[in-house]
Formats: structure tokens, C-alpha cells, sequence
């Protein structure tokens, strides 16, 4: 029966795996990877197993383990879930003017916080507060590292040991467990909630006013919908309240908007301009959600409130990189040229014509039956996702995949385990791919990956 004892030692182990791999990693690296696959073996070895794996079988195994500890860990995948801003897997495709903006700045130094007209200390701040005046109509504008940020900011700053009131219905949590009260709290600042659920009127506002009275805040749904009777004071309504009594009003729109959703047949979502507009004071919003740019939170505004916010002690430590403000930067820009439907891979996706999917559908589906899959087009609903338009979907088309004996779920892990990886849905035990989410030119990626999957599960079953 064989034994521990009969596996080689680490130093050969060692000897012959860096034979294999040449200069390879560090001396360091391929010790622990032997060891690990040692242990590993002496472990199956002591439950019973017939005979130990020989030198070449280790060798193998310890350049597999290198293989998966040297990979990146965080790596580009292919979404085929329909969703398109789908939190988990990065939320918004950055487009190719951002993507080329944040090589050129990250490449080397830039005039991040310094005045080249002057020849002096500057402020990152100026790089992207004309963008966002000029698209938004606001007097100033600032950006930090997500909405969230911009909300605590907003709070700690101007509400810190006063009130902030707010409706029983939009007292809210978000994705990540952020909720509304639990941030008030956190700031400083006490809740006082009005109205109720499903109702909620203008006068409830002005009767909470008093003199401790430091913020009026709309905030907005998200993730979720009331519907039947109900009833929210609008942002007017409220911007009223607030100038009758002196109190500032602060407008969360979560993802915000800049370009309308209606015309492809969603719901409308807030726009940041309308929210200006509407005389919010201050509006936060989302930089990788509907704008379609980077991880950040945009706050636009009345030129005194940013202020106050820019000299919060907090702001330094929320503030974006060089990286980031580039990348928003080219995404504004898009905005401002009226290109966002063509650069700006969110808006691209969503404004896709249903036949232009289709036609990628029927393709697909043809090349994969062509090579032996039970493929076949099929209609779907793609969601915007990213806590924007919650229940909106549009219609869409992609391929439906009979997995074979190994199963659906066999199959879409097969997939997950690729390169790239492929992310689908399961429906009635067949596996989905909503074209919407992939972009024209990784069709045929997608294919390969399919194929090498199913070819995958076929050599297992055999």
C-alpha cells in the first residue's frame, strides 16, 4: 500500500519543477507551491489512495498552482446576464476615449493639482467642474470616490449635530446595506422622517422646519418602486419648502441621468439638469452607473454648499485619482459633443435597435449548430440594472443553449472558468445569452468560449 513516504522530496520537487518552468518565478514562490502539492498528495495518500502521483504528474500540478496564483484576479468577462449595469461584474464598460484618457495621465506626471497658467498649486477639482456646470447648469461641482461618499459628505458637512428631514418612504437601503438612517446617524445628524409610506406632501415638510432644521433630502428609490396610492412631493414642491425657510434642499438621484430614458422605451429616470433645475441645492450622483464612466460620486450644486463641502477635512480623504478624473473627464466630453449614444458603451447598449440583436441572434445560434450544439435565437428582457429603473426592462435577443447530460449548471461554470470567463443565465434548464450585454465585436469570442465549454463537458462525460 503506498505511503507518504513514497512521494519524492520537496528539494527534488523543486529540482524538477524550475527545470520545467527555466528562469520562472522566485525561488520563494515555487518552494511553497511544491510544499502545498506535497501536502496535498499525502493527504489523499493517507485516506486510502492506491498509489502516489510520479514526478511528472507533481511537476504539473505545482505549474498549475503558480499558473492560478500569478494570474490577475480581478479579469475582464464577457456578460452575456443581459444586465447591463451589473454591479458585480464592474458596472459600466468604460469607452474607448476614457480607457485611452487614463493610459495617457496614468502613463505619467500630469497637471493634476498644479496651475500651469500660473505656475503654481492648483486643484483637482478644476479639471471637471466647467463638464459638469455646463451639462448640469449648476454654479460648481466636485467629484469623490462613489454616491455614497457624496451623500456622507454632503451630510457631515452641513448637518453634523442638526436635522435632516426626510420621507417615511424614501428612508431607504441600497444595494451593499447602505441605508439612509444608519448614514444620517454615522454623520452626525438626526433623522426626522415624514409623512408616511406611501404618502408624503410638501406641507410635511415645511411643519418639521424649525430652527435645527439643516437639510430637506429627496432620495431616491433605486432598487425598488411604490406603486397604487401613493404620493411624494416633488422636487419643486420641496425646493419651495426650502426657500420659505431658509433650508438648503439635497437631492440624491443615485445613478442619475444626463440623457433622457424614455425615447427607448423605459421609464423616465431623474435627470441631473431637470434636478437643478427643480432648485435642488445640491445633487449627488453616480459616476459608473448611467453616465457611464468610472467609480465615483458627482456632486453639482450651489457654488457656497460645494465649497464647504471641498473644505471638509473629509473630502481629502474621499477624493478621486488622477486615473479616475481623467476618465470622467473623456465622459463628460462625450456628453458635450453629443456623442454619448456612439462612445459611451452604456447608452450604446441601450439604444440598440431590437433587429440589430436579433440578426446577431440568428448568426450566432447558426454557428454554433453548425458546429453541434442544440442552439437556437430566442427572445429575452435585458434589465438596466446598477439600482436604475427598477422593473424596466427592454426587449432583447440572444441565443438559448440545451446543455446536454452535464446540465445547465455544469455547463455555466464550465463557462465561468474560461478565458474569459462567460457569465449567463439559466432559464427552464437551458442556458441564455443576452446579446445586448456582449459587445458586436466579442461575438465571436463568445462562440469560442461556448464551444470550448461544451467540448469541455463532452471529454468529462466520456
Amino acid at each position: 500500500m503506498a505511503t507518504p513516504r513514497d512521494l519524492p522530496s520537496a528539494d527534488r520537487l523543486i529540482q524538477a519543477a524550475r527545470a520545467a518552468l527555466g528562469a520562472g518565478p522566485p525561488h520563494a514562490l515555487l518552494r511553497d507551491a511544491a510544499r502545498a502539492e506535497l501536502e496535498a498528495a499525502r493527504s489523499v495518500l493517507r485516506a486510502g489512495a492506491p498509489a502516489p502521483p510520479d514526478l511528472d504528474t507533481l511537476v504539473a500540478r505545482v505549474q498549475q498552482r503558480l499558473a492560478r496564483e500569478l494570474d490577475p484576479s480581478l479579469r475582464p468577462v464577457l456578460n452575456a446576464s443581459g444586465v447591463i449595469i451589473q454591479t458585480n461584474l464592474g458596472r459600466a464598460p468604460l469607452s474607448a476615449g476614457a480607457l485611452a484618457a487614463m493610459a495617457r495621465v496614468g502613463a505619467g506626471y500630469s497637471n493634476l493639482e498644479y496651475d500651469l497658467a500660473q505656475g503654481e498649486r492648483g486643484s483637482r477639482h478644476t479639471h471637471l467642474e466647467a463638464l459638469l456646470t455646463r451639462l448640469s447648469g449648476a454654479e460648481a461641482a466636485m467629484a469623490v470616490n462613489n454616491n455614497a461618499a457624496a451623500v456622507y459628505l454632503a451630510l457631515i458637512a452641513l448637518a453634523a449635530g442638526r436635522e435632516v428631514i426626510v420621507s417615511r418612504g424614501q428612508a431607504v437601503e441600497i444595494g451593499g446595506g447602505f441605508r439612509i438612517p444608519d448614514v444620517l446617524r454615522q454623520s452626525g445628524a438626526t433623522l426626522v422622517e415624514v409623512g408616511t409610506t406611501n404618502r408624503t406632501y410638501a406641507h410635511d415638510y415645511a411643519a418639521a422646519c424649525g430652527e435645527r432644521t439643516a437639510l430637506l433630502m429627496r432620495v431616491h428609490s433605486s432598487n425598488f418602486r411604490l406603486l397604487g396610492f401613493v404620493h411624494t412631493a416633488s422636487l419643486a414642491e420641496l425646493a419651495a419648502v426650502g426657500r420659505a425657510h431658509g433650508v438648503p434642499v439635497l437631492d440624491d438621484l443615485g445613478s442619475g441621468s444626463l440623457l433622457p430614458t424614455a425615447p427607448y422605451g423605459l421609464a423616465p429616470e431623474p435627470l441631473v439638469q431637470e434636478s437643478v433645475a427643480a432648485g435642488a441645492d445640491l445633487v449627488t450622483f453616480s459616476g459608473d452607473k448611467l453616465l457611464g464612466g468610472p467609480q465615483a460620486g458627482l456632486i453639482v450644486g450651489r457654488r457656497e454648499l460645494v465649497e464647504r463641502l471641498r473644505r471638509h477635512p473629509l473630502a481629502r480623504a474621499l477624493r478621486v485619482d488622477k486615473t479616475t478624473i481623467a476618465a470622467l473627464e473623456a465622459t463628460l466630453r462625450s456628453y458635450l459633443l453629443g456623442r454619448a449614444l456612439d462612445e459611451i458603451p452604456v447608452w450604446r447598449m441601450i439604444a440598440t435597435p431590437l433587429s440589430a440583436l436579433q440578426a446577431r441572434a440568428e448568426s450566432l445560434a447558426a454557428s454554433l449548430r453548425a458546429a453541434g450544439l442544440d442552439a437556437a435565437p430566442a427572445g429575452c428582457q435585458s434589465a438596466v440594472g446598477g439600482g436604475s429603473l427598477p422593473g424596466e426592462s427592454l426587449p432583447s435577443a440572444g441565443v438559448e443553449l440545451a446543455p446536454g447530460p452535464p446540465g445547465a449548471e455544469a455547463l455555466a461554470a464550465s463557462l465561468r472558468d474560461g478565458a474569459p470567463p462567460v457569465v449567463a443565465r439559466i432559464t427552464d434548464g437551458r442556458l441564455r445569452f443576452d446579446l445586448r450585454t456582449i459587445a458586436p465585436e466579442d461575438d465571436t469570442t463568445l462562440a469560442q468560449c461556448i464551444l470550448l465549454a461544451a467540448r469541455q463537458g463532452a471529454t468529462r462525460r466520456d
